[in-house]
């Protein structure tokens, strides 16, 4: 039984998988579904959804399609998310294994740095990063991965400062095995499930984060964002409150999915560990 049939086998699970896979389609389609630049004005300002079959969610102050902006937003909420949360896990994996294998004053070190970087609250350290470095999406992936590596270094930390006690570490330190290969082949595969089950927070956190700095105005202005859309319609909230609603709700339902599937992954993965 795989970890998809076992992650499957749950509700959570389930529902985070088919919101997730929504997403990603719709995103995926979205130049079929709605070509050309869905920043480009479409139609007369302020147009109400279902009043018009060419542009079924409306537009914008400025004309803009919606349903175009939500499609491209999912686009950039995705790959911002998941591009943040590979660079923190890959960050945090090098620093936790470093800290937990090598122990001593390499540990203590490391673990001061991951400490500095705790006391900061991740969104705030993503502001001061963006608003120093400038607007560009490298920057914001950048800038969210900063604030979120610290998590998965701890964690990773603890994982292998257990694992490097068990017996076939021993026997693999006997047989006159290589440090390095150790850490990769007999450590690494053990301390890495619990941090992919934290890797989906990461993704929910860096979408939440990304949503926040478009909203201020710091994410990058070609591109189509829930975040601008939801600032976009602060504006003319009483009298045309879809323009935020609608990408509140995606923006809503990106996060609900992620941790959905989050939860399922950590039971799936919870299993798995049980069976073996």
């Amino acid at each position: 039984m795989t970890w998809l049939r076992r992650l499957l086998c749950t509700p959570e699970g389930t529902i985070g998988l088919v919101i997730l896979a929504v997403l990603l389609i719709v995103g995926l389609l979205a130049p079929i579904i709605s070509p050309g630049d869905p920043l480009r004005i479409a139609g007369r300002a302020l147009l109400s959804p279902f009043s018009d079959r060419s542009l079924p969610l409306g537009t914008d102050r400025l004309g803009r399609d919606v349903l175009a902006g939500l499609l491209y937003g999912a686009r950039t909420s995705l790959a911002v998310g998941i591009a943040a949360a590979l660079s923190a896990m890959v960050l945090g994996l090098c620093v936790g294994m470093a800290a937990g294998f090598a122990g001593g004053a390499v540990d203590e070190a490391l673990m001061r740095v991951v400490d500095a970087f705790q006391i900061v609250p991740g969104f705030l350290l993503a502001l001061a990063f963006v608003s120093i470095i400038g607007v560009s999406t490298p920057v914001v992936v950048f800038a969210i991965a900063l604030g979120s590596w610290a998590d998965p270094a701890r964690l990773t930390r603890a994982q292998v400062l257990s694992i490097r006690e068990r017996d076939y570490v021993a026997a693999a330190r006997v047989i006159g095995m290589h440090p390095a290969e150790i850490a990769f082949k007999e450590i690494l595969p053990n301390a890495l499930p619990p941090v992919l089950a934290l890797s989906a927070t990461i993704v929910a956190g860096a979408i939440l984060t990304e949503a926040a700095l478009s909203f201020l105005g710091l994410g990058n202005p070609n591109l189509a964002t829930w975040g601008s859309m939801i600032a976009e319609g602060r504006s003319v909230l009483r009298s045309a409150a879809y323009l935020s609603v609608l990408p509140g709700l995606a923006l809503a339902a990106t996060v609900l999915g992620v941790h959905l599937f989050s939860e399922g992954l950590t039971k799936s993965l919870g299993s798995e560990g049980g069976a073996r």
